[in-house]
C-alpha cells in the first residue's frame, strides 16, 4: 500500500515563552513492514537528529528566543508491506525482551487488570491476542476525550472508556502480567470510516517467532494501512512530541493528521 501522510501541529501560548525544548519521534524508519520513500519535518529551528534507546529516530528542537507559538509540519510518503497475521519480521531490537515484561506507571496492573489478563487462557497465541483485544474494547468503550495522556491502564478499565492509547496500555499490562513481552507502537493509520483518528497507537507482542502487531482498538492484526513511527515500553517513551518550556502560561494545541492510502504506484 502507498500511504501519503500529512501531520500539522500548532502550539499557541497565552504569554511569551522564553525557552522551550521538544523531542520529536515523528520520523518513520524503513523495515520489514514499510519503506519510506520521502519524509520531511519543518520546524521553527534546527532539528538535531539521533536515535533513542529503543532505536527510534529522535529529533530535538531547542528555541532560545522569545516566541508565542510553535508550528510543526510533517509530510511524507511510505510504501507498506502486508503482514501475515500481524507477524513483523523485524529483529528483537536494541532492548532485551525482558525489558518489555516490566510494568511502567502507565501499565501497572491492579486486581481488575490481573483478572482481565487471566480471562483469556490462550493469550500466548495470535488468536488469543485478538480475543483479548475484543474483551478490552468491550470493557473500555472508545470515547474521545474521556482520558488524558497521563491516564493509566487501570484507570481506563475502571472508567470503562478511553482511546487507542488506553487500549494499547491495557494490552501491555495484561501481557506483562502473564510474562509476555509487549511494546507500545505509535504511528499513523488510514482510518477509513472508523471513528478513530489517523494518529494511532497499537502494540507488538513477542510470541517466540517474532513480534505480532495487534491493533487492540480494532481487535485486528496491523496491516498495510499502518505506518509505524516509534516503539517503546509505553506512551511516555514513544510519544510523537514531548517537551518542556519556560513561560507561556496557558497552551492551546491544534493537531491535524491526514493519511491517504492507494495501491502501490
Amino acid at each position: 500500500m502507498y500511504l501519503t501522510i500529512r501531520h500539522d501541529t500548532a502550539y499557541r501560548y497565552e504569554a511569551t515563552v522564553h525557552y522551550s525544548i521538544q523531542q520529536l519521534r515523528l520520523t518513520p524508519a524503513s523495515g520489514a513492514s514499510q519503506v519510506v520513500r520521502r519524509w520531511n519535518i519543518e520546524a521553527p529551528g534546527k532539528l538535531d537528529a539521533t536515535f533513542d534507546a529503543y532505536g527510534n529516530v529522535l529529533h530535538t528542537l531547542v528555541l532560545n528566543k522569545p516566541h508565542s507559538e510553535i508550528r510543526l509540519h510533517v509530510s511524507g510518503e511510505v510504501d507498506t508491506i502486508p503482514l501475515v497475521d500481524g507477524l513483523l519480521r523485524d529483529p528483537v531490537g536494541p532492548v532485551p525482551l525482558e525489558h518489555y515484561t516490566c510494568a511502567t506507571r502507565l501499565t501497572e496492573a491492579d486486581g481488575a487488570v490481573r483478572e482481565l489478563a487471566q480471562s483469556v487462557p490462550s493469550l500466548g497465541s495470535p488468536d488469543g491476542l485478538i480475543k483479548l483485544s475484543g474483551e478490552i474494547v468491550q470493557r473500555v468503550q472508545y470515547r474521545s476525550g474521556s482520558t488524558e495522556v497521563t491516564s493509566t491502564a487501570a484507570e481506563a478499565l475502571a472508567l470503562g472508556s478511553g482511546v487507542c492509547q488506553d487500549h494499547a496500555h491495557l494490552m501491555l499490562a495484561c501481557c506483562r502480567v502473564r510474562g509476555i513481552p509487549a511494546r507500545y507502537v505509535s504511528g499513523y493509520i488510514e482510518p477509513g470510516q472508523a471513528p478513530q483518528g489517523a494518529s494511532h497507537a497499537w502494540v507488538d507482542v513477542w510470541l517466540g517467532a517474532g513480534w505480532i502487531s495487534v491493533d487492540v482498538t480494532r481487535a485486528a492484526f496491523a496491516s498495510e494501512i499502518y505506518c509505524r513511527l516509534a516503539a517503546a515500553r509505553d506512551y511516555e517513551a514513544a510519544a510523537p512530541v514531548r517537551g518542556r518550556r519556560i513561560g507561556g502560561l496557558e497552551e492551546k494545541l491544534n493537531v491535524s493528521v491526514t493519511v491517504n492510502a492507494q495501491a502501490p504506484q
